[in-house]
């Protein structure tokens, strides 16, 4: 939806190849029109002399509607072709509020902002940034879901690489259509765990579409930097493919050592087309694929994995925060998480490394934490259930457990964190214990979407007597108890990938370490001011989110250079500066060529023209 090709197929337009008898391919002019649809214009550099007039309207960068002014309009050739009227661009944002919020439902907003980037992308992008708090919900969780659910549906123009198992051996060929020379960060799914919603094939597309939207909006990043790619190896979704209206491959997904080579294939070609500091982002891979493939490529590639990092990062910001309130230390906490999915291990592992920053020995750390997967407890000696990967560090050497209550009521944990896509899990009898165990419980629900969350604000403090510390990962509505209104937080990723982003881009950094990630957590921790706390919320106002993105950005390039990661050089000397000179601009600028007057010539007497004889051999006629 929010990332689109400069689609230019002008090859095609320009000549038209054939084959002569003897196999030698020739070229004649082509006679087609020359008409260039959709726009031409690659980079953030334009070259007046390839842009027509009329490009200014249809290409979505350089369009700014009725914001052209009179003389734009007749020197570019496009005076009459608008109405007489001349708006700002705070004109056409009431505008656009207007619009927008005429749509009741949320997938219509969605549609309309779709359409509104396809025709004017700096407005979109200046819209978007400046009313976050309203249209977060629609650009991403929870609207984001329901639009890759009708992907099939609403699908109506190329946002991003399609990239297919019958691509196998030609991935970089497939790379060459995207037209952008210059793309920095790729947002990648295969569409196998699409939020809580599950396997949604090729109508994952939504998630990297919007999340690289949110580089742009809360961190800056100039669109054309960013890729959406969806790798397509299938779905298992009987559903979809049975639906007459999906767009992916209709096969059952490919696995194994097949698909292992599919995606070393894909890393291999975004290198060779883009460069080895290219940052991946891998988004919404199955449980059994995420931790394999960072574990694999986070040393060779310049990758993260935001379902593991990026969520561990902003849950572990929350519970920094959570101290100021408990007025305890991670020594004195008990944790107990609800899920041992990517997101569980990688809120775990991150909150293991901050509590040995505290001064927490490793082997403490791990013991007070717990987890719960669909078998019940972690334990050693389990008779059923896995303890593959990273799981087999928080399973602890006492007897089995199935039932959560009975967990919750025997480790008495001080923090309950779920990430497991169990919706209502955390029941009125298990908030209850936590109240009863704890003066102040810590209770995150982050599973996504709202549908999916294990339990909503209201019955988190319904159920605590309002005593507890809650955060979401979807919004919740604010909570009324007596005569106080709570105004829950949302642990959204988005707090920490767009700065993390803007950081490792600027620096063209190697490798990610898990320490850019702890660095994030404790800069949107130290954004929190009092006032955010005591209405309820353990993150800062989204509003602010973009200063957040700074604040992180910078601790990134710190780390980055401190760590000998980055490859840009010199070290800049004031890093802000630095990188806010990099930002993408959200303001109009002007559409005329750049003029400028030269010093007059001086007066130098030239000598007079003689003409020049050619000498050559005498014709014998």
């Amino acid at each position: 939806m929010f990332s689109r090709p400069s689609l230019c197929g002008t090859v095609g337009k320009l000549c038209r190849c054939g084959t002569s008898a003897t196999g030698i391919t020739t070229v004649a002019a082509a006679t087609v029109p020359a008409a260039r649809h959709y726009h031409e214009v690659v980079g953030d550099i334009v070259c007046p002399s390839q842009v027509r007039g009329i490009d200014h309207i249809r290409d979505p960068r350089l369009n700014k509607g009725l914001a052209f002014t009179l003389e734009e309009r007749q020197t570019l050739g496009i005076h009459g072709l608008q109405p007489a009227r001349f708006k700002t661009q705070e004109e056409q944002l009431q505008l656009c509020k207007i619009a927008v919020n005429r749509y009741t439902e949320p997938l219509n907003k969605y549609l309309y902002l779709s359409d509104l980037y396809d025709r004017n992308e700096r407005l979109f992008f200046r819209f978007l940034s400046e009313n976050i708090e309203d249209l977060m919900p629609i650009v991403y969780t929870p609207t984001v879901g329901l639009a890759c659910q009708r992907f099939g549906l609403i699908y109506r123009r190329p946002h991003g690489l399609f990239i297919t198992y019958n691509d196998r051996g030609h991935i970089f060929d497939v790379m060459k259509n995207w037209p952008e020379p210059n793309v920095r960060a790729i947002c990648v799914t295969d569409g196998e765990r699409i939020l809580g919603l599950g396997d949604l094939g090729a109508c994952g597309m939504g998630i990297p579409v919007g999340k690289l939207a949110l580089y742009t909006a809360l961190a800056g990043i100039k669109p054309h930097q960013c890729l959406p790619i969806l790798v397509d190896v299938g779905t298992n979704n009987i559903d979809l493919l049975e639906d007459p209206l999906y767009v992916g491959l209709r096969q059952k997904r490919v696995v194994g050592r097949e698909y292992d080579d599919f995606i070393d294939e894909f890393m291999e070609a975004v290198v060779q087309r883009y460069g080895q500091n290219t940052l991946i982002q891998f988004e919404d891979f199955g449980n059994h694929n995420a931790f394999r493939f960072l574990d694999k490529y986070r040393n060779t590639y310049c990758t993260f994995n935001d379902d593991i990092q990026g969520t561990a990062s902003v849950a572990v910001a929350g519970l920094y925060a959570s101290k100021r309130i408990t007025g305890k230390s991670f020594k004195d906490y008990t944790f107990l998480f609800a899920g041992a999915g990517e997101a569980a291990i990688g809120i775990a592992d991150l909150t293991v490394k901050a509590m040995v920053q505290d001064g927490v020995p490793i082997e403490e750390a791990y013991n007070r934490i717990y987890m719960v997967d669909i078998d019940g407890l972690l334990t050693k000696s389990r008779k059923v259930g896995s303890l593959d990967g990273h799981k087999i560090n928080y399973a602890k050497d006492i007897n089995p457990m199935t039932d959560l209550a009975e967990i919750v009521a025997t480790i008495k944990p001080s923090v309950l964190i779920g990430a497991s896509a169990a919706a209502g899990i955390f029941t009125p009898e298990i908030l209850r214990t936590m109240a009863d165990n704890n003066e102040r419980p810590v209770v995150f629900a982050l599973s996504n979407p709202t549908s999916k969350a294990e339990c909503t604000a209201e019955d988190a403090y319904k159920h605590t007597d309002a005593r507890v510390i809650f955060s979401s990962g979807s919004p919740f509505p604010p909570v009324q108890v007596g005569d106080k209104t709570f105004y829950p937080g949302q642990g959204n990723n988005a707090y920490i990938f767009p700065g993390v982003g803007l950081g490792v881009i600027c620096t063209g950094t190697h490798h990610i370490p898990d320490e850019m990630f702890l660095i994030a957590a404790q800069e949107l921790a130290n954004f929190v001011e009092p006032s955010d706390i005591e209405r309820g919320s353990l993150y800062p106002p989204l509003s602010s989110i973009r200063e957040v993105s700074m604040n992180i950005a910078v601790g990134v390039t710190k780390c980055a250079y401190d760590r000998g990661l980055a490859s840009t050089y010199p070290e800049p000397q004031d890093k802000r500066k630095w990188l806010e000179n990099q930002l993408y601009n959200f303001n109009y600028e002007s559409s005329m060529p750049a003029t400028w007057v030269w010093p007059r010539m001086p007066y130098i007497k030239t000598r007079d023209l003689v003409p020049t004889k050619l000498y050559g051999k005498q014709s014998e006629n």
